[in-house]
């Protein structure tokens, strides 16, 4: 009787190379992988580590473009930031790698898909919400989360079962993709202790990095950014150009108390050089382009973007609905931005819109004002009008 297949999103490491092997004796199934390139991955030997340990295929996917253009820019153009700290780099890949698992499980007609996210982090909620919101029938295995080993028990399993495991030198968890790195565990768990130098691998310590400021001119046209410095670039191309100049500066680092979706505070690390900057330049271009109302109401929406995109909800009607007003609002986020990178610090020192709100005759104080400054008077008067009565009615109150 032929096995069932089950498909295991493979990221290399110790989690999902165990995984393998658990789930062939498990279920005993047939188990193919696939591996999925957000960026800042070797897929060759991943590939080949899967096939060693036993999979009856590795598949591969490069996502990086439809990652950044279909999932990180929306997220820019919503400003969209965790807690006013967190870009979201991990929380934006988990649905699009949740959405190229189910397609290939249909593929290979798999009975389940399966990952590596733990039963205590956010990942293992993204993943099945977001593949139960792409195929409600869906089977999703958890086996980390299932067999609740330390990593002590995997690398015992991993050794009886002539598993290779690439060595790794670092006491941190970590994942990445274009958008950024994430860096949890060890020595980053005491919130009070300064994070070691060692976590950072994107971002240059400020006793490396230039002594002379950097700047860089970025172009958008309706919220998404375009040019660097005048050339046209490509969506990958732009965001690794701004990870790799933010990053010799010493931008782009994060460290956060963040509240985890499963209700236990966590304290993160993030580098996300590209994501501080064009977050910092698509910002300062609204408060050229959009009206107050405008702004304070896309605040408000960011916030619930962010809280969408982190707690797995990414395929609903309601971040779909968020999407259609953030879009409408950035019909004319088109123009220029120019920041100064000194010291770990990315600093906006000037905006310029076509299409802009800002009217410098009506703000200077100089010759060429056009503002009636007699109209104030009336304008005060009316204003203050519920100030006064309240005031003559209520004394005491004042």
């Amino acid at each position: 009787m032929p096995k069932d297949t089950i498909l295991l999103a493979y990221s290399g490491g110790l989690d999902t190379s165990v995984c393998v092997k658990w789930l062939q004796e498990k279920h005993n199934a047939n188990v193919v992988t696939l591996t999925i390139d957000l960026g800042m991955v070797d897929m060759a030997p991943i590939r080949q580590r899967a096939l060693d340990i036993g999979a009856a295929d590795a598949l591969t996917v490069d996502g990086r473009e439809e990652f950044v253009k279909n999932y990180v820019f929306p997220a820019l153009q919503a400003g969209a930031v965790y807690e006013e700290q967190y870009p979201l780099a991990t929380a934006l890949g988990r649905p699009l790698i949740a959405k190229y698992m189910v397609e290939a499980a249909h593929r290979v007609n798999a009975v389940a898909i399966a990952h590596g996210c733990t039963g205590k982090g956010n990942d293992q909620v993204r993943m099945d919400v977001s593949a139960g919101a792409l195929d409600p029938n869906v089977k999703v295995i958890a086996p980390v989360r299932e067999w609740g080993w330390n990593r002590e028990e995997e690398l015992e399993y991993a050794a009886a079962h002539g598993i290779e495991v690439p060595p790794s030198n670092s006491s941190y968890s970590t994942d990445e993709n274009l958008w950024g790195r994430s860096i949890e565990a060890g020595e980053l768990e005491d919130p009070w202790a300064e994070p070691p130098e060692d976590a950072y691998l994107w971002t240059k310590a400020i006793a490396e990095t230039p002594d002379d400021p950097t700047y860089v001119e970025i172009s958008f046209q309706g919220g998404i950014p375009t040019l660097i410095d005048g050339e046209e670039m490509g969506a990958v191309q732009l965001v690794e150009h701004l990870n790799d100049l933010a990053g010799r500066n010493g931008v782009g680092r994060i460290d956060h108390v963040e509240n985890r979706l499963v209700g236990i505070k966590s304290r993160e690390i993030y580098e996300s050089p590209a994501g501080v900057v064009l977050h910092a330049a698509h910002k300062s271009l609204e408060t050229l382009t959009l009206s107050k109302d405008q702004a304070r109401m896309k605040t408000i929406v960011a916030q619930e973007y962010s809280d969408v995109v982190y707690n797995g909800l990414w395929f609903t009607a309601h971040r779909r609905d968020l999407t259609s007003y953030v879009a409408s609002t950035q019909r004319h986020v088109t123009g220029d931005v120019r920041l100064r990178l000194h010291k770990g610090n990315c600093t906006v020192v000037g905006r310029k819109a076509p299409k802009g709100l800002y009217s410098h005759s009506l703000a200077t104080y100089d010759r060429g004002d056009v503002f009636d400054h007699r109209a104030s008077e009336g304008f005060i008067s009316i204003y203050g009008l519920p100030v006064r009565t309240q005031a003559a009615q209520h004394p005491e109150d004042a």
